[in-house]
């Protein structure tokens, strides 16, 4: 049992050296990520309008007054929320990139603010949490990779933790700091103690990025609880033969939105996605939750016929899902905790923190005991 304890050791030692900056940076941006939107809404103004007596403006009109204000820039969709929210313009493009959101007022279409995402605060955060603030072709597999050592190293962790006996069992389960002022020893315990009570946590927070991370995983995850479907989204397109079945006077955006409003009365949010391109389908996210999306129903209508399209991947109807499907919808929501309300966010928030903690605890461990290791080793060489 102590050589496998001592090869664990190892293992666990390498690994936490071999990735702590990037478990640190993934969990210190996690931790900065986790009350965006509350801090969002606490500081920025603009994201609030007064709520009135009457209709939102139609999208056509929000897209035409956004389009303003923002020329020669690809109008990606619009985001209406509760009648004290603004609605959002939302302007992103890959190659040539950029990412913009002009905040508007639904009902008046007064532009209140246009703001550049790509030098947003939460945005550099989420671009680090993501990529590292690198390339994404290399931040990506470097975090996913990472991540997958994070989970080895938590059950590593879990394995060295657990007590041999009932009297090593008081020494692991609370700090013992009472007859001591040795930092060591404080450190020791924070990453001990701490360590095992959040690990249970933030290895579910961990796994959950794998889902992101790897694609072989995400579809191991699914497949294993019974899904028949893709786990990756693809664009479902509309017939361009039909494209006089739309007239001027009626944008198809406006009909669909519309339609949208009478099947869901109690939508908290709905984004309608302008079509791209002539063959490009008109896409609308109905969610009827604050703060999770998981239940989010998402439809797709051919932009002339504006006949409703069916998709075989998993971002569909939402009274189609089935467990499988829901399980790995929900993976954003459990990830940062708001499946379990503001109480989950905070306590994804805390053990993320500790999780940013631990690999430099550990270094601090690691470095105490190479330190007496050359000490001891000094005094045997003075007496040999």
């Amino acid at each position: 049992m102590q050589n496998f304890k001592k090869i664990i050791g190892k293992i666990h030692l390498w690994l936490g050296l071999a990735s702590g900056i990037v478990v640190f940076i993934v969990s210190i941006t996690g931790c900065l990520y986790a009350f965006q939107e509350e801090i969002q809404d606490f500081t920025q103004p603009f994201r609030f309008v007064e709520a009135q007596d009457k209709a939102f403006l139609a999208p056509s009109k929000l897209e035409a007054i956004a389009k303003k204000a923002l020329p020669n820039k690809q109008l990606h969709a619009v985001m209406y929320a509760e009648k004290t929210k603004s609605a959002q313009a939302i302007f992103y493009h890959y190659e040539p990139s950029y990412y913009y959101i002009a905040y508007l007022n639904p009902y008046t279409g007064e532009v209140l603010k246009v703001k550049d995402m790509d030098s947003d605060f939460f945005r550099i955060v989420l671009m680090g949490h993501y990529y590292l603030w690198l390339p994404p072709n290399i931040g990506q597999p470097t975090v996913a990779i990472s991540t997958l050592v994070f989970v080895v190293m938590l059950i590593s962790g879990i394995i060295l933790w657990w007590p041999k006996n009932e009297s090593a069992a008081k020494q692991r389960f609370w700090f013992r700091w009472k007859n001591t002022t040795k930092w060591k020893r404080k450190n020791y315990d924070l990453h001990n103690v701490l360590g095992f009570y959040s690990a249970w946590v933030v290895l579910i927070i961990a796994l959950t990025g794998l889902v992101w991370g790897f694609q072989w995983f995400a579809n191991s995850v699914y497949w294993r609880l019974g899904g028949e479907k893709s786990t990756v989204f693809s664009e479902v397109y509309s017939d361009i033969k039909q494209k006089t079945a739309v007239t001027a006077q009626s944008p198809a955006i406006d009909r669909i939105w519309q339609k949208m409003l009478v099947e869901h009365p109690d939508a908290k949010t709905m984004e309608v996605h302008i079509p791209e391109s002539d063959s490009a389908s008109i896409n609308v996210n109905i969610n009827t939750e604050i703060g999770t999306y998981w239940k989010t129903d998402y439809r797709y209508f051919d932009q002339y016929t504006l006949k409703e399209l069916s998709v075989n991947h998993l971002y569909g109807r939402f009274h189609e899902a089935k467990l499988a499907d829901k399980a790995i919808r929900m993976n954003y929501d459990i990830h940062v905790g708001a499946i379990f309300g503001f109480a989950g966010k905070v306590l994804a928030f805390l053990v993320s923190l500790v999780a940013a903690s631990l690999p430099i605890s550990g270094v601090f461990i690691w470095w105490g005991r190479r330190k007496k290791q050359a000490t001891v080793t000094t005094t045997n060489k003075v007496y040999s």
